[in-house]
């Protein structure tokens, strides 16, 4: 029995057929949800647990990963409708006792300009790395229970060179939303579970939507992720569903649901979380990446635009796309077999290019 719900008697069966091309490429499992005008839809496919034969529960518990930045850069920018501070202040003077380049602004924190080394390792234009702390193989599978502090983190970066000089260029540093953490904490006074429950969450009647901090369960019901690695020339796939999310803090941390990530969307880009000129700023992208703050802005291929971010690590990963007046979304699931090689990237890029076609250009 397919699980689909509709608002209308027809069902999607192109949406259908897409997420299951998705599960023959290569992925254990698969969940969408699109809300556009011809009502809502949700579907599955593939399997929840290596093993078994039920399918992904649709509307299951999946680690978000970097999706936790759209979050956090939206707390940070109420903090700044709020007159606590403004996105062009350097972030030495609010945290001061990390000694950043006086260069640096929030705004480069929110939009991957500020330079500041990549804590989870960098990656050159001409091939070379640096690595940050283990986020691979058996190491990354051994040390998944370490509880790291985001100081920690953020001390790890500063000890490292800076990738460019602040503002210059652009890069992708999970550094940065880490940063962002400290100062939401700092001016708040509370930590940051709790002032994302206080101004997200609860408004917006988010309750299948955490950030657990160091808590290495996820609720029920959810898909399983796992790793495959090679631990003395032997082959070893695991089960990494449960994993200490510390490692990544506020860069990615937190669990949500596809109705969830749907209704945070459709409700910040309809204008419910910020005022107009700061929502206007989150969509301003950079001209390299098309990154806003904290939101990517992307064309499709039949010439329209999506406001979007992914994520993915260790099994899991999550997908949201809006049309920009948040009235049409495409959120999604994805469970499957990661590795330090990351297989399934050339799979995963052709799989949202897939949905997006499917949902924002029929097809």
């Amino acid at each position: 029995m397919s699980l689909t719900h509709n608002n209308h008697d027809e069902g999607r069966p192109e949406l259908q057929k897409v997420i299951e091309e998705i599960v023959a490429s290569g992925f254990t499992g698969v969940t969408l949800r699109v809300h556009d005008e011809r009502g809502h839809w949700v579907g599955s496919a593939g399997v929840g647990e290596l093993g078994k034969s039920a399918k992904p529960p649709v509307n299951g518990h999946v680690r978000i990963v970097s999706n936790t930045k759209p979050f956090i850069s939206t707390m940070v920018l109420q903090l700044v409708s709020e007159g606590r501070f403004k996105l062009d202040d350097p972030v030495a003077g609010l945290l001061p006792e990390f000694g950043f380049d006086r260069r640096i602004t929030l705004r480069m924190l929110l939009q991957h300009t500020s330079g500041v080394f990549n804590f989870t390792g960098e990656y050159y234009d001409d091939g070379t790395s640096a690595p940050g702390i283990p986020v691979k193989g058996k190491e990354w599978v051994d040390l998944r229970f370490k509880t790291y502090r985001p100081e920690e983190l953020v001390q790890f970066a500063l000890a490292r060179p800076a990738r460019f000089e602040p503002g210059t260029d652009w890069s992708y540093s999970n550094t940065n939303y880490v940063i962002l953490r400290l100062l939401i904490e700092k001016v708040t006074g509370r930590r940051v579970p709790e002032e994302l429950h206080r101004r997200i969450l609860r408004p917006l009647g988010l309750k299948g939507t955490l950030s657990p901090t160091t808590q290495p369960n996820i609720p029920e019901p959810h898909a399983h992720g796992y790793y495959r690695y090679e631990d003395a020339g032997v082959e070893k796939t695991v089960d990494v569903t449960q994993l200490n999310p510390s490692w990544v803090s506020s860069a990615g941390d937190m669990i949500s649901t596809t109705r969830d990530l749907h209704t945070f969307l459709s409700a910040l880009l309809r204008g419910k979380l910020l005022p107009a000129p700061l929502l206007a700023e989150m969509g301003k992208p950079h001209p390299k990446a098309g990154y806003g703050l904290g939101l990517f802005v992307q064309d499709t291929e039949c010439g329209g635009i999506v406001i979007t971010h992914n994520g993915g690590f260790a099994g899991h990963a999550a997908l949201m796309y809006s049309t920009p007046d948040g009235e049409t979304t495409l959120t999604a699931t994805l469970n499957y077999v990661d590795d330090a090689a990351s297989s399934l990237a050339v799979p995963f890029q052709n799989a949202t290019k897939n949905l997006v076609n499917a949902v924002f250009c029929n097809g």
